[in-house]
């Protein structure tokens, strides 16, 4: 009898660590996609804005001076850090590290198997060498206006300015509705 009361308390204290740490894993959730929601209207607007003013070049230079800023004020502002890699980086200093590259194969082949890309989003708690953090992530499509410096005809003053900027830049011959890249967040676990 106490070996079964025994087995059933255990049952139960894994049961409610599960549920608290979905919960947990819930609410990290909530928490990031609100950050990467402000995060991805404050660049879009930026870079219309930039358009506006100059075109695709005014935005090449909004991606090289106010992104990483923009980044930077919502990992401040959320608790977690926030930021935006891709499998083809403009920016080395967005390189995809090894998890943020295996979530990005996982996206494209979700969406090769036909799940719409706005449904692309991953979630988990990761081991790394400074503790436990939650993560995820989140695919950027390629929308029309993001292949006048993404896609894979540029025109020759863009192009220009893309190296001046990026003189190792990989993020261009994407077509409407790839996967440019990703949001990411990492929020670290006390």
């Amino acid at each position: 009898m106490k070996t079964v009361t025994l087995m059933i308390s255990l049952l139960c204290v894994c049961a409610s660590s599960s549920a608290a740490q979905l919960s947990e894993q819930q609410q990290f959730e909530k928490e990031a996609q609100v950050a990467i929601k402000e995060f991805a209207s404050s660049l879009k607007t930026a870079l219309l804005s930039a358009m506006q003013d100059g075109g695709p070049i005014e935005a090449v230079a909004v991606c090289n001076l106010i992104a990483p800023t923009l980044a930077a004020e919502m990992s401040k502002k959320h608790g977690m850090e926030i930021g935006r890699t891709s499998l083809k980086v403009r920016n080395p200093s967005n390189e995809a590290d090894e998890w943020e590259t295996s979530v990005m194969q996982q996206f494209e082949t979700r969406l090769s198997s036909g799940e719409a890309i706005q449904s692309l989003a991953f979630s988990e708690k990761v081991d790394t060498d400074t503790g436990q953090q939650w993560r995820m992530m989140k695919a950027i499509p390629t929308d029309k206006v993001c292949l006048s410096c993404h896609g894979t005809k540029i025109a020759p003053p863009i192009q220009a300015k893309l190296d001046k900027y990026y003189p190792d830049d990989m993020a261009t011959g994407f077509k409407l509705r790839d996967i440019r890249g990703a949001f990411t967040v990492s929020k670290e676990i006390d």
